[in-house]
């Protein structure tokens, strides 16, 4: 598998168990078909409670008193990819199905979905790799693949009847970077430095008033990343993980006519790996992507505009750090992190500006690797929205599951 082919699944199985796929299957003509995936489940008691009355534009922290028993951060997947070798090319097809468990109380039960997040085909030789299709974004994707919560459940953002998976940190320290139709070039896997830079499928952006989908152009996301083993280090798999994103996407509110904004983001990150200490930081400054979601629906959770079509500021960091104890089958760890938005002069004019000031969450977990491929997880989760008027919620959660990876 390439360096960009199957991100989600691939850097689940290497951060967590290092198993492989169970089924491969070579075919007569040359190629090969792998089957691989996970299935997880958690149970999930949330408790918020309102600490100062008020309304939370883009607080992701309701009052609730819930128990549940479903997805955490990451759903389980079903991979089925193809490879093979023609004219000189390495070609590779892949499809990743991602269902939840969550039950939405109804007959029919749209809240455990299917969520088609992967559609893409590859083509690479020793100048790189072209990939056309449906996969993870560039701009803060190394966010979402080296946060802890990925095999957790972190902050939920919903009580019963939420479908989908919970947020992990989405929005408590960076913008969830989505699944999207792409054409990405990425360099050799080979080297230590990685560059992939692509053009997506553009999104329409949301604000206070008005609805900015004229995309004319698609949006440009962008990585650098550089890997450095550390010499001399006991553990080969000791190394720093050094990376850069961006992102631009221009938008109008009418053909030819209206206003306009620009979306412009920016984020960076390190990563570094010494005998079972983990380390990671990582932060965004964002202008016109909002926060939680990029640019669209649901519209309380992108603040992208404000009333007057002025890009709103939004910033945001994870602090974390994780220990595997030698000689044993535990891991221990934590993290704090926030997404906060910064209020335009508008908003700055509005009394008692609902307006999101900051999601923020710390996070302790706890992980117990029964064998190479199931891990059990225990986590608890202290969050809080506030807006700029004084509001603020709470919410303090336990979460214990297994993953099984294959």
């Amino acid at each position: 598998m390439k360096r960009f082919a199957g991100l989600s699944i691939a850097a689940s199985v290497a951060f967590s168990t290092g198993a492989q796929a169970q089924l491969t299957m070579q075919m007569s003509n040359g190629w090969s078909f792998t089957f691989a995936g996970n299935v997880n489940a958690f149970g999930i008691f949330t408790r918020g409670s309102v600490d100062t009355a008020g309304t939370i534009a883009g607080g992701l922290v309701p009052e609730e008193k819930v128990t549940r028993i479903r997805t955490g951060l990451l759903p389980a997947f079903a991979t089925l990819e193809a490879k093979g070798q023609e004219a000189g090319l390495d070609l590779t097809v892949h499809f990743g199905f991602a269902p939840q468990i969550n039950s939405n109380g109804f007959h029919d039960n749209f809240g455990a979905q299917i969520d088609m997040r992967q559609v893409f085909l590859t083509a690479g030789g020793s100048w790189g790799q072209l990939l056309a299709g449906r996969e993870l974004g560039l701009y803060q994707r190394q966010n979402i693949l080296n946060d802890a919560t990925l095999f957790g459940a972190g902050p939920t953002g919903g009580g019963v009847g939420a479908g989908g998976t919970t947020l992990g940190r989405i929005g408590f320290g960076y913008i969830y970077p989505n699944f999207n139709a792409q054409l990405t070039y990425s360099t050799p896997a080979s080297s230590p430095l990685a560059l992939s830079i692509g053009l997506f499928d553009p999104s329409a952006i949301v604000g206070d008033t008005t609805t900015f989908d004229k995309t004319s152009t698609p949006r440009i996301e962008a990585e650098l990343s550089y890997t450095l083993p550390l010499g001399g280090s006991a553990k080969a798999s000791d190394k720093v993980l050094l990376w850069v994103s961006g992102a631009y996407q221009h938008a109008d509110s009418g053909v030819d006519t209206g206003p306009s904004v620009n979306a412009e983001g920016g984020g960076a990150g390190v990563r570094v790996e010494v005998g079972g200490v983990a380390l990671v930081g990582s932060g965004y400054l964002a202008k016109g992507f909002g926060t939680t979601l990029m640019f669209g629906l649901p519209k309380a959770f992108t603040l992208a505009v404000d009333a007057t079509g002025t890009e709103r500021t939004s910033l945001g960091y994870i602090a974390q750090a994780s220990y595997t104890v030698p000689a044993t089958a535990w891991s221990v760890g934590g993290s704090w992190g926030e997404s906060r938005m910064l209020e335009t002069d508008n908003d700055k004019a509005i009394a008692a500006d609902p307006l999101l000031k900051a999601n923020s969450a710390a996070i302790v977990f706890v992980t117990y690797q029964w064998s190479k491929s199931l891990k059990h997880v225990f986590e608890g989760t202290y969050a809080q929205s506030t807006a700029f008027s004084g509001a603020k919620t709470k919410s303090f959660q336990g979460a214990t599951g297994l993953m099984l990876f294959f």
